[in-house]
């Protein structure tokens, strides 16, 4: 992501804002920023941060070839994912709005679903919303609930956090107009009932489960597809192959059990149908550059 003049705002530390039973969440105030504190938030540029942005302001938001221009007391929310570039121009004076930023960690750990699986997110849907005066009374309201739970002491202000970003959301989903049957192609149906299988075997609940569709193969079988055929509707509606997929959700449930489970690794990795602990270790260290004992 490129910020030709970053829109950013002084932030806690990562170690600040880490949920003790998930990812990292952070929301920040926009006009809190300036160039001078741009070193002090460096770490939330990175790409493993998810952005959702409420922004007014004398400003240019550029992404996917598409300029999106602000004037005056115009309102706009923006959601950001972590592959497509975009960046802001701030023409005149300073932004104000607000912005959270969370890793792809702090959503699945309280839903089968990734960031991704929403349209806002996913980089193929509309991602940038103009408002009206009354929905930025709505969404301004959820962002400074943002600020404040944030910062107070309750046990389980993360899990509140997280449903105000499911508002964010859903709020924004609402805006979007009702799609045309005809949109729907033949690659994202056969993609939906893919996401559906995978999803629908977890998460895991106890040692003894196991997940039975493992491989490409077996999932062609399931959708009475050949796999040639899976993979290529896969990579047209995703961009990913259908074994990509497959390790990315395995390997999310991997970090949730090792992170929040009493289950050995050994326990992990047979429930996760590898038949070696080692080659479960290999495959995850791959994915994530540690190694499953490390992280626990």
């Amino acid at each position: 992501m490129i910020d030709t003049q970053p829109i950013h705002v002084f932030a806690p530390g990562l170690s600040e804002v880490k949920d003790p039973s998930a990812g990292y969440f952070a929301a920040v105030r926009l006009e809190e920023f300036s160039a001078e504190s741009l070193a002090a938030t460096a770490s939330y540029s990175r790409k493993d941060f998810y952005k959702i942005s409420l922004v007014t302001g004398n400003t240019s938001y550029f992404y996917q070839g598409t300029e999106y221009r602000l004037n005056g007391n115009e309102w706009v929310l923006v959601f950001t994912n972590r592959e497509v570039p975009y960046r802001w121009e701030v023409h005149e004076g300073i932004c104000h709005g607000y912005a959270c930023m969370f890793t792809e960690d702090f959503l699945p750990l309280h839903t089968h679903l990734r960031p991704a699986d929403w349209p806002v997110f996913n980089g193929n849907a509309q991602s940038v919303f103009k408002l009206n005066p009354s929905d930025e009374a709505l969404f301004t309201g959820l962002f400074q609930k943002m600020l404040d739970e944030q910062t107070s002491t309750y046990v389980h202000k993360y899990d509140l956090l997280f449903l105000y970003v499911l508002e964010c959301i859903h709020g924004a989903l609402k805006q979007q107009p009702e799609p045309e049957n005809k949109s729907s192609t033949a690659a994202t149906r056969l993609a939906n009932s893919f996401k559906s299988l995978l999803a629908g075997q977890f998460p895991l609940a106890y040692p003894y489960q196991q997940v039975y569709l493992r491989t490409p193969q077996q999932f062609a079988e399931k959708l009475a597809i050949h796999t040639n055929s899976l993979n290529r509707a896969l990579k047209e509606a995703t961009g990913k192959t259908t074994t990509q997929l497959i390790n990315e959700r395995l390997m999310m449930e991997a970090r949730a059990l090792l992170v929040h489970s009493n289950w050995s690794i050994s326990q992990i990795s047979n429930s996760l149908g590898f038949e070696e602990a080692t080659h479960f270790a290999r495959a995850f260290r791959a994915y994530s550059g540690q190694s499953p004992s490390s992280l626990r």
